[in-house]
């Protein structure tokens, strides 16, 4: 009986105990203590792990404090004990949370079967079809690489970093005195040091020098104006009764030296809403910023107020659905070309917060992910650009930090193209008239591109040598030209000579290629055999493989616009003269005709038919010596100045 009653007293001692503390804990909770609540029901989870009602105030304290991470184990303690709509769906946000996408979206669906109404059902069906889209997200800047700025970092919070003026001016705890009874970490300030580019004076971080943060309070999130003489910041949870209780935007002016004592802004419009993570647009005319009100989706939505005639922001209007969700937007910021870079966790995303950007088209916004190369399953958020879009800041409270938000700078590391140079060695020669070609020195030879523009040129050297650069898988022309020669153009391709790029190994790669151009004197008077010149018998209608020879004496007089030619036809000695002179004219006229249909001025042609009176071969005998004496030439017959 003795042991019973000592057991008796001792249970007594203990359920007392265990009161007085749940009691203890819910005030703490109430009040928002919520470190101090976790506390004391962990206690009472020691000695009862089972117990309902503490797993529930633990786990709602960490996911009021954004730690709903950690939140798993306490909830399903909860759903073993109660099933409910709120039990399953804070379960789901835990566990996607942490990159159980599958089991999240088992609790979401369990969630559903525990609720009829309809704004649930709609938040639920949003969870989920926001797990489906996970896969398919992609890389928004895909050669953008993030890393931990770990010399400015601390063990506390440095989060929401912007730069001005030379300046990073961040949030963080690291120098504070006042603890934050909901978190139990230290409260936040403001501080600054200076920065080029994403190079950060570590060594002399400060409080704000010209602004005097207030004792007592949180104080992040600021923004600067483009001027530089406004600041705007997010100040919260004061302890005074006196004070305003929940989160709200105030604003100081530079004036004579330093900064104004804080200002309540209008744009907050009822003390019991919260706002915070301001931004001004790039003109300085715009205030965008978070607000829970209750015209909003859900949880914090995106506004955007306008600068007034008395230099106050006013008339706040929503971003509306295509940006604002049923979950939380915040952390804005307004690129120089109007983009709009967010946090939010009702978009799409991989855990917590992830960063968002919403760009302008016809049918209004279109939010994207910036992918998995900037977000993780953390809370990512308060991204800053020093040099857009390819360098700056963000924040994490990622894995692999120093213990808590952390500041993150990024780079554009997209990979140098590997180039591909052509080198074209060009060799300038002349025609003997043996046929033989030897080398022909200082010849003009200009480059163009396909687009007939002019994109280089020089004279070729005593070996009559000279190179060009080209570029890859594109056509040319070469133009050749010297006194006393005819000027010759050709066309040049480099498509199909070179290595895919794909292919290369080394950042830069030379290809060599090696082409000959052979200009003939241009000689008055002096008459040039145009091979391979054939008509029908008796007749004198030009043949189409005529017509290919004919095409390169029209080249030749293109690329030299200053000659006027004589076009000669001559026929065998098989026929009278008069029928020979009437034939190799008509021939001659032909041909003359057919070059003007191709562009030639016919002031520049000279038909001529000779007949049988310049033979070649006197008495000819066979068939091949006839044909030789059958020929058509051409002659220079003057040269234009």
């Amino acid at each position: 009986m003795k042991q019973i009653a000592v057991f008796l007293v001792l249970t007594i001692i203990l359920i007392s105990s265990c009161t007085s503390l749940y009691q203890k804990g819910q005030n703490q909770f109430q009040g928002g203590d919520y470190q101090l609540a976790i506390n004391s029901f962990s206690k009472i989870l020691e000695d009862d792990p089972e117990n309902k009602e503490a797993n529930f105030y633990v786990a709602e304290s960490y996911r009021l404090t954004n730690r709903i991470e950690q939140s798993k184990a306490y909830y399903e303690k909860v759903a073993e004990e109660e099933e409910t709509f709120d039990t399953y769906y804070r379960l789901g946000q835990s566990l996607k949370s942490q990159g159980e996408y599958e089991e999240a979206k088992d609790a979401f669906s369990k969630a559903k079967e525990l609720t009829l109404d309809d704004n649930y059902l709609k938040l639920l069906n949003r969870e989920i079809d926001n797990l489906g889209k996970i896969e398919a997200i992609e890389d928004y800047f895909p050669y953008i690489e993030v890393e931990n700025y770990k010399l400015l970092n601390t063990s506390m919070a440095e989060y929401s970093p912007i730069v001005k003026e030379g300046y990073l001016y961040f949030t963080s705890n690291r120098a504070s005195s006042g603890i934050y009874l909901a978190t139990g970490t230290p409260l936040l300030k403001l501080m600054r040091t200076r920065v080029d580019g994403i190079k950060v004076d570590v060594q002399n971080i400060q409080l704000l020098p010209e602004f005097r943060n207030e004792e007592n309070l949180n104080q992040g999130s600021l923004a600067i104006s483009p001027d530089g003489n406004t600041l705007i910041y997010a100040r919260a949870n004061s302890r005074s009764p006196k004070d305003l209780p929940d989160i709200q935007l105030f604003a100081s002016y530079f004036r004579g030296g330093g900064f104004t004592q804080p200002i309540w802004m209008p744009v907050n419009e009822d003390e019991f809403y919260a706002n915070t993570t301001p931004a001004f647009s790039p003109d300085g005319n715009e205030l965008y910023f978070a607000s829970l009100r209750h015209d909003g989706l859900g949880g914090l939505d995106l506004y955007k107020a306008t600068k007034l005639a008395n230099g106050d922001f006013g008339n706040a209007v929503s971003l509306g659905p295509q940006i604002n969700t049923m979950g939380n937007e915040m952390f804005p910021y307004v690129a120089p070309d109007g983009k709009l870079f967010f946090a939010s966790d009702g978009h799409p995303g991989f855990g917590k917060l992830d960063l968002f950007v919403a760009e302008k088209t016809d049918k209004g916004w279109e939010v994207k992910n910036l992918g998995p190369n900037i977000n993780t399953l953390a809370d990512d958020f308060g991204i800053f650009f020093t040099k857009y879009p390819t360098e700056g800041f963000l924040s994490s409270n990622r894995e692999g930090g120093l213990g808590d938000d952390d500041i993150y700078y990024f780079e554009d590391k997209t990979p140098k193209p590997k180039i591909v140079n052509v080198l074209l060695n060009v060799t300038t020669k002349e025609l003997n008239e043996d046929g033989t070609e030897k080398i022909l020195p200082q010849t003009r030879v200009v480059l163009y591109d396909n687009t007939n523009k002019n994109i280089g040129g020089d004279f070729s050297n005593q070996s009559g040598r000279l190179r060009f650069t080209l570029t890859p898988d594109q056509n040319f022309s070469i133009i050749a030209s010297k006194s006393g020669y005819f000027t010759k153009s050709i066309n040049y391709s480099t498509v199909g000579k070179t290595p895919r790029v794909e292919d290369l190994i080394q950042d830069v790669t030379n290809v060599t290629l090696d082409t000959t151009i052979v200009l003939e004197p241009l000689i008055l008077e002096r008459s040039i055999v145009l091979d391979n010149i054939y008509y029908d018998l008796d007749k004198a209608d030009i043949r189409p493989d005529a017509a290919v020879e004919l095409d390169k004496l029209v080249k030749i007089l293109k690329d030299n616009p200053s000659i006027r030619i004589e076009l000669s036809s001559h026929t065998d000695a098989r026929a009278s003269d008069a029928y020979n002179d009437a034939l190799s004219q008509r021939r001659a006229e032909s041909a003359v005709a057919y070059m003007v249909s191709q562009g030639i001025d016919e002031d520049r042609l000279v038909a001529k038919g000779y007949g049988k009176r310049q033979l070649i071969i006197e008495n000819a005998q066979t068939e091949e010596e006839h044909q030789t004496n059958r020929r058509t030439e051409f002659k220079v017959i003057e040269i234009k100045e």
